[in-house]
């Protein structure tokens, strides 16, 4: 029953935003890609509900969806995020990406609700770099967050750094932090310029594959999107670099749910959200597999080269 889209790619994933709420104000946010929403931290009547969360898991499982990984904003915030998990259907792989500062009292119950992973957000080592890109002064709860994750058996714990011009000072003592660390990878991330329109913050990501490559004790490539990981001292760095990659786009495997109940089949793109209504099974169903059957990969299928080195949205999907 596993759906699969017009360019042979499976959906065996599934990534949901519970809220748009976040205690940070990261400079670099896009919110899962539907630019800097958020407004007031108490929730909204557009927020889903557990149940209508529960219900979609159940209905996707009928389509050999493998994985959920619940976002936000700041999932966290989610005061029944421990009965959503608790309720994810057993045959789901779970994971979580947080900002962490709410991990310190919540990874034990985390865990026993059947967290299996989780993704902190940590962008840099030094407090004052930490605020200056979060908008916060939640470092030390963040720092107490991770190590409750590792201590409460979420390993490994993958810190997520997002690599621009404002953090790039900062990778090699991030590298170093999880080489030295037991339990931790890290996930650096590139910059995404066509989401948050500053395309000045943007740097060179193979300078960094270069510098990882010769620090590396080893150095493997994954089946997924063929991404690098480099094994150094107890730690593993592993470079996530989407920007201008066709085959990054040729092998993904998952569907959007935003916060309010929409699917999509792109995070770069905001034309293809479609409504499940009142989230009843059928309409789910429905919405789920024309969802599925209209994705496209967006680089080198909705985005094709234009003669000049560029991009150009393909003529095809114009107006579709």
């Amino acid at each position: 029953m596993v759906l699969v889209d017009d360019f042979g790619r499976e959906v065996t994933g599934v990534r949901i935003s519970l809220t748009d709420r976040c205690n940070f104000d990261c400079v670099y946010c896009h919110n899962e890609g539907l630019g800097d929403t958020r407004g007031p931290m108490d929730a909204s009547d557009a927020e889903m509900s557990a149940d209508d969360v529960v219900r979609f898991l159940e209905v996707v499982e009928e389509y050999g969806v493998e994985k959920v990984k619940f976002t936000g904003g700041e999932p966290m915030l989610r005061a029944d995020l421990e009965e959503i998990i608790r309720r994810t259907p057993d045959s789901m792989e779970t994971s979580l990406t947080t900002n962490g500062t709410f991990l310190g009292d919540r990874a034990e119950d985390l865990v026993a609700a059947g967290l299996d992973r989780v993704n902190v957000s940590q962008d840099a080592l030094d407090p004052e770099a930490f605020a200056q890109i979060t908008k916060s002064g939640a470092y030390d709860k963040v720092m107490e967050g991770v190590k409750a994750a590792v201590d409460a058996g979420l390993t490994p714990v993958k810190l997520n750094m997002v690599v621009f011009t404002k953090t790039a000072g900062h990778v090699e003592e991030m590298v170093e932090y999880v080489a030295e660390n037991e339990g931790l990878q890290l996930q650096l991330i590139q910059y995404m310029p066509e989401l948050t329109g500053r395309p000045e913050w943007n740097i060179d990501i193979e300078r960094v594959h270069r510098w990882l490559a010769d620090l590396a004790d080893e150095v493997e490539v994954r089946d997924m999107h063929h991404r690098r990981r480099y094994y150094v001292g107890k730690g593993m760095v592993e470079i996530v670099d989407p920007v201008e990659n066709p085959e990054f786009c040729a092998n993904c495997h998952r569907v959007r749910v935003t916060h309010e109940g929409y699917l999509k089949g792109c995070l770069n793109r905001n034309d293809d959200l479609r409504p499940m209504g009142e989230m009843t099974r059928a309409n789910i169903r429905e919405t789920f597999e024309a969802v599925v059957e209209n994705r496209v990969p967006y680089y080198g299928e909705y985005l094709v080269r234009d003669g000049d080195d560029g991009w150009r949205i393909n003529e095809e999907y114009i107006g579709a």
